[in-house]
């Protein structure tokens, strides 16, 4: 079985508890919009990290990540990238999706936390909200779960509180 703590748009910011929260698990996602190198430099020092760039992100950023990832966990296909949307998917994700047929989909960007399941395209779509002290969200979220034997399960939603 492997925890993961997913989180997006943190836009700068990183704080104790989201550093808290990354020990409980195995591995971190980050679905781009990192905002500053120091972010993933101190996620990294905690567990093994996977991450995309967001439109927010600098040249560094984009240097040390790439657009999308294309993974496997615990057997289960994965496609992660910053600007995805929902339900009318872009035409670079739409392709992608179909192509490489993933049965955990994830994107940032919107801010909006959400977790449900396409489907048309059968897969489980995430996005974890945003985690850093930036946008029109009112709570802070991230999420957190574990992967075992192609399944995803315990699934749960970390509130971070109110922007500060």
């Amino acid at each position: 079985m492997t925890k993961i703590l997913l989180l997006s748009d943190t836009h700068h910011y990183i704080d104790e508890r989201i550093l808290n929260f990354a020990q409980k698990v195995d591995e971190i996602w980050h679905a781009g919009d990192i905002g500053d190198i120091k972010v993933t430099d101190a996620l990294r020092k905690i567990k093994p990290l996977r991450a995309v760039y967001g439109n927010i992100d600098n040249q560094e950023i984009r240097a040390e990540f790439p657009l999308n990832q294309i993974f496997e966990v615990e057997k289960v296909k994965v496609f992660m990238t910053h600007i995805g949307g929902y339900p009318r998917y872009s035409q670079r994700v739409r392709d992608i999706l179909i192509q490489e047929k993933p049965k955990l989909y994830i994107c940032g960007h919107s801010h909006i936390l959400k977790v449900m399941y396409d489907k048309k395209m059968n897969f489980l779509h995430m996005n974890p909200g945003a985690a850093g002290n930036y946008g029109q969200q009112k709570v802070r979220t991230m999420l957190r779960f574990s992967m075992d034997e192609e399944r995803i399960e315990n699934l749960e939603i970390i509130e971070l509180g109110k922007l500060l």
